[in-house]
């Protein structure tokens, strides 16, 4: 019978190297955001269809700038729009 035992500097280790790995996994998301997206990135963030965000351009819930066929939409625009949501939903 083999009996392994654990320190507590094995454990405090281990919660560092967890802290590390997780702080690996969460950081796409504290990266810096673009300040202008395309229509893909847009959908994904907002979790959303195209039908949907092509409304929101009609209804001018989001604005957007055109340049050539591509359709561009400020990050601090589509922030504002969340927040608004979380407001209203309250």
């Amino acid at each position: 019978m083999n009996i392994d035992l654990t320190k507590k500097e094995d454990l405090k280790e281990f919660e560092a190297s967890l802290i590390l790995e997780l702080r690996e996994m969460i950081k796409p998301e504290l990266k810096a955001h673009k300040k202008w997206l395309r229509c893909a990135e847009v959908r994904k963030i907002l979790n959303i269809p195209p039908g949907t965000l092509q409304n929101l351009r009609i209804n001018v819930t989001l604005a957007f700038t055109k340049v050539g066929s591509i359709f561009y939409y400020a990050y601090d625009d589509i922030q504002g729009l969340l927040h608004k949501g979380d407001k209203g939903g309250k």
